[in-house]
């Protein structure tokens, strides 16, 4: 099976599979002598671990992880870091009833159909479960841009019909956290909140929109003609678990635009520093950073399993009734938001190594 590493220079591969003895990830290019604290590692595996609050799949792991390679009195040494996180509550029984069926609009048929085999448990290597691994390194990254000043924010900016619509300059992302929602205003994560709980009862699921920023950014990140900054992005979150449209800067809504307004026009600010004054190019022009802030939006598919009866297909191409069983996400949005954090993380930090070799 291809496809499962991301990066050039700081190169993430992951491995393993939601319902086998664990998931990890190896990280190549981690420059050395980089602080690595485990701790803040942790932390970002918690914000995306089951189990944590009502709004979302009650599947306990403590997704506990153990590094093994790589890191030595606390600093990265500029080998291949490791790391692991066992699966400890995995129910493999609750799957049974579709070992030879097909979960409508999932990776069930598709898997069979190019491999000729599939792991039926939760899904196996398709299973979002795999994701834990991309946050843990995500973290290093995150740590990584700490030392250029560079920061990753997302948040919950819809679910449903339900939007955050304030500007993002009235927003105070440091309470991002305060809910499980993950919206930084209250009140509307309030609301958003009782409308997953409403769906969830009603035996259904509902999809969402992930607003993300990154700040900090230095000029002349990304690499012309197929690696763009923002390509790069976008091959980053379509691949993250039920991601169905990414969008940066003014994106859909630019087509509504005409060019005089939508132009971001220069300036050099107090600093003597180049800036525009507006930002619909949302921080990237010609495919590299420009030095403003990167903002993209991400759209999120209602989870697939729902707790109704389905018209299928088996393996044998009979018709067949498909339940939803086991534990689920009635809203994928909450738990994608340091998903999301972590995907962005690892896409500019391969983008400033690959700047520092170009300019060598």
């Amino acid at each position: 099976m291809s496809g499962n590493s991301f990066g050039k220079i700081f190169k993430l591969t992951t491995f393993g599979e939601s319902h086998g003895k664990a998931i990890g990830c190896i990280i190549d290019g981690v420059p050395a002598g980089l602080a690595i604290n485990i701790d803040d590692i942790q932390l970002e595996l918690d914000r995306r671990r089951p189990g944590q609050s009502k709004l979302v799949t009650q599947r306990k792991e403590g997704d506990k992880v153990e590094l093994l390679s790589g890191i030595f009195d606390g600093k990265s040494t500029g080998t291949p870091i490791s790391m692991v996180i066992y699966n400890q509550d995995a129910k493999s029984k609750d799957y049974s009833h579709i070992a030879d069926k097909f979960r409508p609009s999932h990776a069930d048929f598709t898997y069979q159909e190019k491999y000729g085999i599939r792991d039926y448990r939760g899904g196996g290597r398709s299973s979002a479960r795999e994701t834990a691994a991309r946050v843990a390194a995500g973290a290093i990254a995150k740590q990584f841009l700490k030392q250029s000043g560079i920061q990753v924010f997302s948040w919950v900016s819809a679910v449903g019909t339900m939007s955050l619509d304030k500007p993002l300059e009235s927003l105070d992302l440091t309470r991002i956290e305060s809910n499980p929602v993950r919206c930084p205003d209250p009140e509307t994560a309030a609301a958003m909140e009782n409308y997953i709980l409403q769906t969830k009862k009603q035996g259904d699921t509902i999809g969402g929109r992930v607003s993300g920023l990154i700040t900090g950014l230095p000029s002349g990140l990304g690499a012309p003609v197929f690696d763009k900054l923002h390509a790069i992005l976008g091959q980053a979150m379509l691949s993250i678990n039920a991601c169905k449209g990414f969008e940066y800067g003014s994106g859909f809504a630019g087509t509504k635009m005409k060019g005089s307004d939508h132009n971001d026009a220069f300036y050099k600010d107090e600093n003597d520093q180049v800036k525009t004054r507006s930002n619909f190019s949302g921080g990237i022009q010609g495919g590299l950073s420009n030095g403003m802030d990167v903002n993209f939006n991400l759209a999120f598919k209602p989870v697939a399993t729902i707790v109704q009866d389905q018209e299928s297909v088996d393996e044998s191409g009979n018709t067949a009734t498909v339940s939803g069983k086991g534990r689920h996400d009635p809203c994928v949005v909450p738990r994608a938001v340091p998903i999301v954090d972590a995907m962005a993380a690892l896409v500019i930090a391969d983008f400033l190594l690959r700047k520092r070799m170009d300019q060598a």
